[in-house]
């Protein structure tokens, strides 16, 4: 079977938002995989605010949670495999849920890479002759 961690995490999220309060994830930076911010690392654990209001693009798939955000005034785009996700919570009153790390099933494929960020469209002038434009 899959890892129920991607779902309860997605369910958890939406449950916390929904009232009003603040998620929270505590996320292994150690494990291979992870792209944090590293000065905010302690003890190999870094807990990012997951709001609507502190994150762009938040994407949690099976095997990854991605998004953006600003640290010190610099965007990051941040991520993680599922499996580096080792609680979310509220931060308001603490209620949440902790993962308890599952054994990994020996042919299990590895996290995709994160996705790559779009250019923004271009957008080009198209100049007309004067004897193009008909009155």
């Amino acid at each position: 079977m899959t890892s129920s961690r991607p779902y309860l995490l997605r369910a958890l999220y939406e449950w916390i938002v929904a009232n009003q309060l603040t998620p929270y994830i505590l996320v292994d930076a150690t494990m291979e995989g992870s792209e944090v911010p590293t000065q905010y690392v302690e003890e190999g654990k870094i807990i990012l605010n997951i709001s609507p209001n502190a994150v762009n693009q938040l994407s949690i798939s099976n095997q990854l949670v991605e998004f953006d955000a600003s640290f010190s005034g610099r965007a990051l785009h941040i991520y993680a495999p599922i499996k580096a996700v080792m609680a979310i919570y509220a931060r308001e009153n603490g209620r949440g849920m902790v993962f308890n790390q599952e054994e990994e099933d020996e042919f299990e494929a590895p996290p995709p890479k994160p996705s790559v960020k779009k250019n923004k469209p271009k957008l080009t002038i198209v100049r007309t002759e004067p004897s193009d434009v008909k009155e």
